[in-house]
């Protein structure tokens, strides 16, 4: 159930909206004071803001402007002011859309929805591309572009060294024989190979860590293999 939250000092404008609303099966909150409603929507999740101008405390426009510089969550103004600079100013602060009271309350509950799916959307597609990636300690690890940062700075690795990497930074503080790295990695039987691993893991070093002899993220663990510490 999507959850709103109305900014506004008219008791009886709120009630109605909220009545409409709620009859379409959503969850509502009313604030009257504008102080206490910037609060509650810094600090708590909501879906959409329904937000007046004209409120005690804090005005609607520095209310939109808070909201807008923390959140992207969908804000509707309703408010008396017509006219065009007060719509520009709403809109050019962030604002998803501008009503003029009055107004008709099922012209405002299907905006709400329309707002509600355009957003939804937005997220869904956003996720869909969102870049799988690992971050430690100042080093980031960007699976789905294949890329390595250190504190910022991309280093350049091989596509082996780039594999070996993210296989041990999945599996931290595993450790790993060279025999199970080489079959990991390089998909073969390791007999006579595992001196590969040895010199991938050296030039990954050499890549990553700030001092190869006291590495911070591959460590050897003597006699055995290898281990990604975490």
């Amino acid at each position: 159930m999507s959850k709103i939250l109305i900014i506004e000092d008219e008791n009886a404008i709120a009630e109605l909206e909220k009545d409409y609303l709620e009859l379409s099966d959503f969850e509502v909150e009313i604030e009257t004071d504008g102080e206490i409603g910037l609060e509650k929507a810094l600090k708590n999740d909501y879906d959409l803001f329904i937000l007046d101008l004209m409120l005690p405390g804090v005005d609607g426009f520095e209310i939109c402007k808070q909201i807008r510089e923390n959140k992207n969550t969908p804000v509707i103004i309703v408010s008396a002011k017509k006219d065009d600079i007060d719509k520009i100013r709403g809109l050019g602060l962030g604002a998803d859309d501008y009503m003029t009271k009055p107004f008709s309350p099922s012209e405002l509950v299907a905006r709400v929805k329309a707002h509600l799916s355009r957003y939804e959307r937005l997220v869904a597609s956003n996720s869909v591309v969102k870049n799988d990636i690992i971050e430690i300690r100042g080093l980031k690890i960007d699976k789905t572009a294949r890329r390595v940062y250190v504190d910022g700075e991309e280093k350049i690795l091989t596509t082996k060294e780039f594999d070996l990497l993210t296989f041990l930074a999945q599996n931290p503080n595993h450790v790993y024989t060279k025999e199970e790295l080489f079959r990991e990695i390089w998909d073969m039987n390791s007999i006579g190979d595992i001196a590969t691993v040895t010199v991938h893991i050296k030039k990954i070093r050499e890549k990553i860590e700030f001092d190869t002899s006291n590495p911070q993220y591959i460590e050897t663990i003597w006699g055995v293999g290898y281990r990604f510490k975490i």
